[in-house]
């Protein structure tokens, strides 16, 4: 599966205003609907999130179509990362470890912030590392 690397950007904006927002405000709410949003993403494909569909109804249009599409599979991995920090916060903050709220926020707010900002996906270079690890580990088999 292709999919469009600036609807990932478009994404990545997205997440982070809303993992900002969680941040200022304290939000378990806000960090657990962003949670789902990472949920759907992972396991449907970044183009059926809430975020994906935004941008494949109200921006491509306009935009037009991508020079090139890339591999779904790293920002699949991307998501389901992003996915694991926000539960862990999301769970974190009425537990009362808002320590665990504000560090897991913090780094997926971080990750994201570098996709919107540079394009670069952190979670999609963790991806690639693993594959490539893999590969050799294969490879001496």
């Amino acid at each position: 599966m292709q999919i469009d690397p600036r609807g990932a950007r478009f994404a990545a904006v997205l997440t982070s205003l809303v993992l900002a927002a969680a941040l200022i405000t304290g939000s378990a709410v806000l960090l657990a609907a962003q949670a789902a949003a990472f949920a759907v993403a992972a396991f449907a494909g970044p183009q059926h999130s809430p975020y994906g569909l935004l941008f494949g109804t109200l921006v491509r249009p306009r935009i037009g179509p991508p020079r090139e599409l890339e591999d779904a599979r790293p920002a699949r991995f991307a998501q389901a990362v992003g996915l694991a920090f926000a539960v862990l916060g999301t769970v974190g903050s009425p537990a009362g470890a808002e320590w665990l709220f504000l560090t897991a926020t913090g780094f997926a707010l971080g990750a994201a912030f570098l996709n919107a900002a540079f394009g670069y996906c952190l979670g999609c270079e963790l991806y690639l590392l693993a594959h490539r690890g893999r590969a050799r580990l294969g490879a001496r088999a």
